[in-house]
């Protein structure tokens, strides 16, 4: 462009120039004694006063500005044509043309693309698959890399086995499943899963995602999927993985504005080339989902997604496993335990576990440490978990007071019920929008009888109950609490059949999805409604009950613990079972008043 403005400026001087020149050559004076002399035949006037003059057997310019009407007037009786034209740029063309060129140019480049798209040519941007290719033993990625999830990992070996030796299985007669379908949460580790399998059996990788496919012209997501698959059968034995899969492959006939749309069609395409695989050419798709409920049935049939693979969320050992991976390059203090880690972030994946060594290592940093410690561990799951402390909040002392019996409400009776978590950490520091909160340590469970659960709805409830017992009077902390409570004992009631009342019948049904599961409501009568109401009223009673039973007997270790938790904002699990067990801590001044027990 800069070259092109050059050449612009460059021409317009030469033809100033030569403009100029013409000038000189013939003067007005010169053009008034050919007028006396009658050699003037016409005289062209612009609108920027230059004159084209025709002589008898010539053609001259000459510039008159402006030309007066003395001046016409003797033209005029010299017997010369006198003529006015407008003022025109050398260069006006170009401009008139320009939007033509350029229109005619975009209908053009338009009509190839999408004439490639609708022939299927790759040829084309449009119609070119959007994969990235990975050479064979670029994907660096390994079994080794992944960890908590060892079932899926197990799965997955026989793919790897094939691919290293295919003609073992093809002595056999036996035909490896043509499409692989990785379910589980988000950031579980499905795609680093599928780039370990590619590692481990050192074949070429094709990544691509659902949405890569679909565009606003019809015809290009099949043509990018003729592409893909064009591309994979040469290099086959190959790994092609779809990261979400649901983008293009939901359920056919849900377009509501009616005809078939570009994704049904992309969506036909895949199916129609999966279904074109033959023996010879290895390759093995594998796609990753979080949402299998929407898929359409024609691709989960056997011969295209043949198998279903499972990444849940990870177990105790499984998180460990993964943050011990994800610190390999981060320095950790000799005093961190990963284990416990694990033991306190339940329901986590391995991007959240990565994300909070991250933070730990940026608290670490923020206060000048070389090393992660486990307080650096601790804040960081805090701070994932609930969000970033507010130190600086200013906090009245009654509210602090209120708080702190609370949270050693909640702490006092998960230590004293057999069934329920034990205590990991309590805090009067306000973080998030919690004025304060205790931290179990939960234990990993896949059934949960009906004392585990009513110790669960215990605990929630006693940090209103150790209110009550010592001040007379409930504040609105509780609120969470009892949304915690009133759930578990409502599915106690409705879908686990802990009633007997009402019996083993299910009156709620959930459908579970790994973006969360939604509840829907079985048809039953008003007076089962009712009955559902009175038997999740009659828990929440039974419980609160028993836990302020259970607070008044141990009032004075409550008062204990808050007197210590006052002063120090925040207390181990360690240090409150030494307070619950008559022992002190270290640097503690003489209790302060306490509320009157209204108990």
């Amino acid at each position: 462009m800069k070259h092109m403005r050059r050449l612009f400026s460059l021409l317009s001087l030469v033809l100033l120039l030569w403009g100029s020149a013409v000038a000189q050559d013939y003067t007005v004076g010169q053009l008034l004694r050919d007028l006396d002399a009658k050699r003037v035949r016409e005289v062209s006037f612009d609108g920027n006063g230059n004159a084209t003059v025709t002589l008898v057997g010539d053609r001259r310019e000459v510039t008159v500005v402006p030309p007066t009407a003395d001046f016409l007037t003797r033209i005029r009786e010299s017997g010369a044509e006198v003529n006015v034209r407008s003022a025109r740029s050398p260069f006006a063309w170009v401009f008139q043309l320009l939007p033509i060129v350029l229109l005619g140019l975009f209908l053009f480049v338009m009509w190839r693309s999408m004439r490639g798209a609708a022939s299927g040519g790759a040829s084309n941007t449009f119609g070119r698959s959007r994969a990235h290719v990975f050479a064979e033993g670029s994907v660096k990625v390994t079994f080794t890399d992944v960890a908590g999830c060892d079932e899926a990992k197990a799965d997955l070996q026989e793919v790897v086995e094939f691919l290293k030796s295919p003609e073992r299985f093809h002595q056999l007669g036996a035909r490896i499943p043509h499409g692989i379908l990785l379910v589980g949460p988000p950031g579980s580790g499905k795609t680093l899963l599928a780039k370990a399998v590619a590692g481990e059996a050192r074949v070429p990788y094709f990544s691509i995602s659902g949405s890569d496919f679909v565009e606003m012209f019809v015809g290009v997501g099949a043509a990018r999927v003729r592409d893909l698959f064009e591309q994979a059968k040469k290099a086959a034995p190959c790994i092609v993985f779809i990261d979400e899969i649901d983008a293009v492959g939901r359920k056919r006939g849900m377009n509501f504005n009616g005809g078939n749309d570009e994704r049904e069609q992309t969506l036909n395409q895949l199916l129609v080339e999966m279904d074109g695989f033959e023996s010879k050419h290895d390759i093995i798709i594998l796609a990753a989902t979080n949402r299998p409920d929407v898929l359409d049935a024609a691709l989960l049939r056997p011969g295209r997604f043949d198998r279903q693979v499972v990444v849940d969320a990870p177990d105790v050992r499984g998180r460990e496993y993964i943050l011990k991976i994800h610190a390999r390059k981060k320095p950790l203090d000799p005093s961190v335990d990963l284990g416990v880690v694990a033991q306190r972030t339940p329901g986590m994946v391995g991007a959240d576990l990565e994300n909070l060594l991250n933070e730990a290592a940026l608290l670490a940093a923020r206060d000048g440490r070389t090393r992660i410690t486990m307080t650096d561990l601790d804040d960081a799951a805090d701070r994932v978990l609930m969000g970033p402390a507010r130190k600086s909040r200013l906090v009245p002392e009654h509210d602090r007071k209120v708080t702190a019996y609370h949270e050693v409400g909640h702490a006092l009776v998960a230590q004293l019920l057999p069934h329920a978590d034990r205590v990991h950490k309590l805090t009067v520091v306000p973080r998030g929008r919690a004025a304060g909160y205790m931290l179990p340590l939960p234990t990993d469970r896949i059934h949960y009888t009906r004392e585990v659960l009513e110790d669960t709805i215990a605990v929630a409830l006693a940090g209103q109950a150790a209110e009550e017992v010592t001040f007379g009077e409930i504040t609105t902390g509780a609120q969470s609490d009892f949304q915690k409570a009133t759930n578990i004992a409502r599915k106690m009631v409705t879908e686990w059949g802990m009633s007997q009342r009402l019996g083993k019948v299910a009156n709620l049904s959930e459908n579970d999805t790994f973006l969360g599961g939604f509840t829907e409501r079985a048809p039953y009568s008003q007076l089962t409604a009712q009955a559902i109401d009175d038997e999740v009223k009659r828990i929440i009673d039974e419980q609160y009950a028993r836990v302020k039973a259970l607070l008044i007997e141990h009032l004075a270790k409550i008062h204990t613990a808050v007197d210590a938790l006052l002063v120090r904002e925040t207390l181990s699990g360690q240090e409150f079972s030494t307070l619950l067990a008559g022992g002190t801590l270290d640097a503690l001044p003489a209790p302060k008043s306490r509320p009157t027990s209204s108990a």
